[in-house]
């Protein structure tokens, strides 16, 4: 039997609408349109077959997973996951400096310099190093339908990773928040089957969020 993956980004921060920057060393929790996305998520696919719950170790992942917990679905928390860390950026307004130095940081990544870094945060090379961790404990599961919650940079690395192709295309992977990908991993690979599915959110007339 093939084993399904489903990853989904958490839901909307206040830090997301106020273009604070998160990365990983703000714990932020959801803000009231982020519950009403996870609880969307949780109407639209409690009836799904999961067998195991894997989050990043960040609030706001356990928050948007919060009713699959409360179901009892087994869960893990993965450091591995957790959103890139964007240095001395993170829980600051983003200004017109610092949205100019993120687009030359990725646009470096872009161009395959994964050395490049937004201050004293990760660099691509890093972050893909700890992700890659996690596509190994993902093939080594027993489990055959894996629910995962992370965050939004971390999960167009993970994409690459996962589909085996370059990181620099990383930015090709967008998903608003409780976007869903699902993988098939079938015969030693994985396969996109969905890319960011919002059905849940179109069914519960919520606004899309970033």
């Amino acid at each position: 039997m093939d084993k399904l993956v489903y990853i989904v980004r958490h839901g909307e921060t206040e830090y997301n609408r106020l273009g604070i920057v998160q990365g990983q060393g703000v714990d932020t929790s959801l803000n009231e349109r982020g519950l009403q996305q996870a609880n969307a998520f949780f109407e639209h696919y409690r009836h799904e077959p999961f067998d195991l719950l894997l989050t990043s170790s960040l609030r706001r992942t356990h928050e948007t997973m919060h009713s699959f917990i409360k179901q009892g679905l087994p869960w893990e928390q993965y450091p591995e996951i957790n959103e890139i860390s964007w240095g001395t950026h993170e829980g600051r307004h983003s200004t017109p400096e610092m949205r100019a130095e993120y687009r030359h940081t990725v646009e470096q990544w872009n161009q395959g310099n994964f050395l490049a870094r937004l201050g004293d945060g990760e660099n691509a090379e890093e972050l893909s190093s700890r992700l890659s961790r996690f596509v190994g404990r993902l093939k080594q599961r027993t489990e055959k339908h894996i629910l995962v919650c992370s965050h939004g940079r971390a999960m167009r690395c993970l994409a690459c990773l996962m589909l085996d192709v370059p990181i620099q295309q990383m930015d090709k992977y967008k998903h608003h928040n409780t976007g869903l990908y699902l993988f098939r991993f079938q015969k030693g690979r994985f396969l996109l089957e969905r890319e960011n599915d919002i059905r849940h959110l179109e069914a519960a007339g919520l606004e899309m969020g970033s």
